[in-house]
């Protein structure tokens, strides 16, 4: 594994380039789910919510995600279509900080990606009605089984509010553990998609 030293660090002009390095260097070394990141949204009343979800996709327009749109983030993502997001990685004392716009994936996108999934994760997404109140496990359990009874021929098809999420990056922070706490942070800005980034080191 290379590591940066301070000098490669800083120079960085490309933070999507940089990301793809670090995801990497952590897949290697990440004991579990090296995709997992914090993603934050908020509500009407502008109050933060935050939950672990895990990154399915990313590139140069951004990083996508799936959840079911009557969710909370969902609702919260469709009523103000915009997020930050944390990766952190223990075994390499790093972290990414991603604040940005969302938007949907193309229908075919996600299609395609649901049909990856396992069959049982297919049938628990029509069996989940994601964040709303859930009277008991059996509950829960009884729609798994009236789900796999009904597709029990056959393929089980996306549901339709089932959606896949970009967030598109206005800003990454690239953060790396020094020690006494005198720690690496490098910020990189811009003001649209499609814009040149900007760099600047920052404080600890």
């Amino acid at each position: 594994m290379k590591e940066l030293t301070s000098g490669d660090f800083a120079d960085a002009r490309d933070p999507v380039a940089l990301f793809k390095q670090w995801f990497e260097e952590a897949r290697a070394s990440e004991p579990n789910d090296p995709e997992a990141m914090a993603l934050a949204t908020v509500d009407a009343d502008g109050l933060p919510n935050a939950r672990m979800v895990l990154m399915k996709d990313f590139g140069e327009d951004g990083i996508v995600f799936y959840t079911n749109e009557q969710s909370a983030k969902g609702q919260e993502l469709a009523a103000i279509p915009k997020a930050a997001a944390l990766f952190h990685w223990k075994s390499l004392r790093r972290q990414i900080r991603v604040r940005g716009t969302v938007a949907n994936v193309s229908e075919a996108t996600a299609d395609a990606y649901f049909q990856s999934r396992p069959r049982d994760s297919r049938i628990g997404a029509w069996a989940s009605q994601q964040s709303r109140p859930l009277e008991s496990r059996f509950a829960l359990e009884k729609a798994i089984a009236v789900y796999a009874a009904k597709f029990a021929v056959g393929g089980v098809p996306r549901p339709p509010y089932w959606r896949g999420y970009r967030l598109t990056p206005l800003a990454f922070e690239f953060w790396r553990d020094r020690p006494f706490r005198l720690h690496d942070r490098v910020q990189f800005t811009r003001d649209a998609a499609g814009a040149p980034w900007r760099s600047q080191r920052l404080y600890p």
